[in-house]
């Protein structure tokens, strides 16, 4: 048995808003209460307080490749969805691209304390290696140590096609994996189509098919501005209506955004066990508003935090948009306390994945935690270094990250792929 102590923390945050003090004790890549440490591996948290890894609950790790292009912003959906198509064509959106483009986005997310990164994929050329594609991603996550949740998105593509590519990439990346999830719980296979918006009733029923064939989860976006405009222009019904209707409000489902709902929703959002996924960092620079997320967590609602993609939130730092989260919180409502964003960045998140393992420090989970560091300048002053983790140090990083029990950013650097080396394939890729 492999047994490693974290040791000396200010504070371990258990991923419920729960703070002690004490040991963190890993056994073979799961925390457990205790063990025989006679030969234990002991890790220095002095100064630090402990996290569990951040879950980033929504990402589009294609988009890391194409980060504040010329056109891109300041303009609303309806034009950046064809500018972001542009940039794809041109750049041939194919295996090695997407490797490339997964590596960098998750090597940006270990750095930043990220360990678990759901990478909601949509962008499918004609005649794509769809498996291809997927497999370069899950490869990327394994060389780095992250964990990942790839799912296999939709917009505008053929609902059959998708369908068939779903199918293929579960028996490719998860075969005979009920759940989708690998054996080691280092991948996971969801599915999603974009949008009412960008898609139709048979690509939600179909790819809602392949989910209950494998038991996977489903996710979708929902209720940023272009999509309640369309479905309402298209159907004459909101988006919200339109998932019910299609069997998409289910315990199974989480849906990113929701920045437009109203107090009928909400409930029935609660009522549905539908669980949503928070994206200031992509809601606020697109325009599409702020998500009521005091409403929805008092609602009953599960609400985790992801980062969205490069193409509208231009970095994959989710404690930075955490902060975010607590910033924008008092325009719409009571201002989040900073406990409550951590739990979204952590359990919240994984809830939403279907995976209470993960997000958490309490015995049995996976051993996913960060090392933080609040002993420096930008901590000065800090009377709550919990909130300050957030609310100091904008662009904080950590010092030490664990994935399954395994060190894989020690003292700020990447331990298993060169930092510099992960940039210049993607710049050389991209010819930028």
């Amino acid at each position: 048995m492999s047994v490693t102590i974290v040791r000396g923390a200010i504070a371990v945050i258990d991923g419920s808003g729960r703070v002690r003090e004490g040991d963190v004790t890993i056994a073979d890549g799961v925390v457990v209460e205790s063990a025989d440490t006679t030969d234990a591996e002991i890790i220095d948290a002095t100064g630090c307080v402990v996290t569990p890894g951040l879950v980033n609950a929504h990402h589009h790790l294609l988009q890391t490749a194409f980060r504040t292009l010329p056109g891109t912003r300041g303009i609303p959906m309806r034009e950046w969805l064809p500018a972001m198509a542009a940039a794809y064509t041109a750049a041939g959106v194919d295996p090695e691209l997407t490797g490339l483009a997964a590596r960098a986005g998750l090597a940006e997310a270990l750095l930043c304390g990220v360990t678990t990164v759901a990478d909601h994929h949509l962008t499918w050329p004609a005649d794509a290696d769809t498996v291809g594609m997927a497999r370069a991603a899950a490869t990327a996550a394994a060389d780095l140590g992250a964990r990942l949740v790839f799912v296999r998105g939709a917009a505008r593509d053929d609902p059959q096609t998708a369908a068939a590519s779903a199918e293929d990439i579960i028996s490719a990346l998860v075969p005979n994996r009920a759940g989708g999830v690998s054996a080691d719980g280092m991948l996971q296979v969801a599915v999603g189509p974009a949008g009412v918006h960008s898609d139709p009733r048979e690509t939600f029923a179909l790819l809602g098919e392949v989910a209950q064939r494998h038991g996977l989860r489903r996710r979708t976006q929902a209720n940023e501005v272009v999509d309640v405009e369309i479905a309402v222009s298209r159907y004459g019904k909101r988006p919200l209506d339109l998932l019910e209707a299609w069997g998409w409000l289910a315990p199974d489902v989480t849906l990113a955004h929701l920045c437009d709902v109203s107090d009928d929703e909400i409930a029935r959002v609660a009522a549905s066990g539908v669980s949503a996924t928070h994206a200031p960092g992509c809601d606020v620079p697109m325009g599409w508003g702020v998500a009521p997320v005091r409403r929805l967590l008092d609602a009953g609602v599960a609400v985790g935090l992801g980062t969205s993609g490069g193409g509208s939130n231009d970095a994959g730092h989710l404690l930075a948009d955490a902060r975010l989260a607590l910033q924008v919180s008092a325009l719409v409502g009571p201002q989040l306390p900073a406990s409550d964003v951590l739990t979204m960045a952590t359990a919240g998140s994984a809830d939403g994945l279907g995976r209470p393992e993960l997000g958490r420090l309490t015995p049995g989970s996976a051993a996913d935690l960060c090392l933080w560091d609040v002993s420096g300048v930008a901590d000065a002053g800090v009377a709550d270094p919990v909130a300050g983790l957030l609310w100091a140090a904008p662009g904080r990083r950590p010092r030490t990250v664990l994935v399954a029990g395994h060190v894989v950013v020690d003292q700020g650097r990447l331990i298993r792929a060169d930092e510099r080396e992960v940039v210049a394939r993607l710049f050389e890729r991209v010819k930028r």
